[in-house]
Formats: C-alpha cells, sequence, structure tokens
C-alpha cells in the first residue's frame, strides 16, 4: 500500500504544481511544491499555511479477488492567515482559492495512474521509480466546512485512494 500512497502523492504534488506553479513552501532549506505528507516528515507541531498536507487515515482491504483490493483515506488539509497586505481579510478568498486548486488536480482525467514503486528512487540517488503492473485510482474530494482557528482559516478534504495489491508487495 506505501507504493500507492506515494504514487498519488507524487501524482498529486505534480498536479497541483502544474495548476499553481507559484504555491511553494520552505522545507528543511528547500524550496519545493507546497505539498507534504504528514507521516513522511519530521514531528512537528507547526502546522504549514498556504500547503496542502496529506495524511492517510484509514485502510480496508477485500481479499475475495484475484487481488486483494485496497481503499486508503486520504485528508488533505490545508489553511490560510490571508495576506498580510490585507490585514488577512482575504482568508476567503485565498482558502477558495487552493479548493480550486485542489478541484483541478484531484478531479483531472484521468482519475487513475500506473502505481509505481520509488524505493530505488528515493534519496536523490537518480534512479527512476519502477512502473508496477497495476494502477491507483481516486474519488473526488469531498470538502468539510472551513473552520475558523483564531486568525487562520481552515479545510480538510477526504480523498478515497484505491488500489490493487501485487504479490510481494508490502
Amino acid at each position: 500500500m506505501q507504493n500507492a500512497r506515494d504514487t498519488f502523492y507524487v501524482t498529486l504534488r505534480d498536479r497541483l504544481a502544474a495548476v499553481n506553479p507559484a504555491r511553494t513552501m520552505v522545507l528543511r532549506g528547500v524550496v519545493r511544491p507546497g505539498v507534504l505528507v504528514e507521516e513522511n516528515e519530521l514531528a512537528s507541531a507547526a502546522v504549514p499555511v498556504n500547503a496542502f498536507c496529506l495524511r492517510w487515515t484509514g485502510l480496508s482491504v477485500d481479499a475475495q479477488g484475484p487481488l486483494p483490493l485496497a481503499a486508503m483515506t486520504c485528508e488533505i488539509s490545508y489553511a490560510t492567515d490571508g495576506d498580510s497586505g490585507n490585514g488577512g481579510m482575504d482568508r476567503g478568498r485565498l482558502l477558495s482559492a487552493m479548493d480550486a486548486e485542489l478541484v483541478a488536480a484531484v478531479s483531472a482525467a484521468p482519475q487513475s495512474v500506473t502505481k509505481r514503486n520509488y524505493v530505488g528512487a528515493a534519496a536523490g540517488s537518480g534512479l527512476a521509480p519502477v512502473a508496477m503492473g497495476t494502477n491507483v485510482f481516486w474519488g473526488d474530494a469531498a470538502f468539510g466546512a472551513a473552520v475558523v482557528n483564531g486568525e487562520r482559516l481552515e479545510r480538510v478534504a477526504v480523498v478515497e485512494v484505491f488500489c490493487y495489491q501485487e504479490a510481494g508487495e508490502l
């Protein structure tokens, strides 16, 4: 299932970067697209703003078919404090812009991609990820209500992600 999680993350990251190349973040001194996976980063109490944070929260496996079908729940949280030049009074507009970016990235056809194994490609090895024999596919995002947290406006969207578990896959 880790291969499916990595594949979905990389696909979403690349699609979001194409929708809004200006949405970047600095993480450990490196400028990168404004998307991260919580479990892949150092533990921190700081919540990133103006970036998308993926968290895998649910898993079920149907082992009845020839290959087990995994259904995973991905929560995508994001927040904005607004633009300081506008006194933060544009928080709603900025959150709506992030909503639109997420819709464009998640709902773009196709809503599937060949599953890839990124283990050999990790840590800047220069190796390409290895294409696997099945796909990762997902549904549209379901958006929670906007939540006011002090001067911050936050939202969580949920995407159901599916994949078939291949033989020998973790």
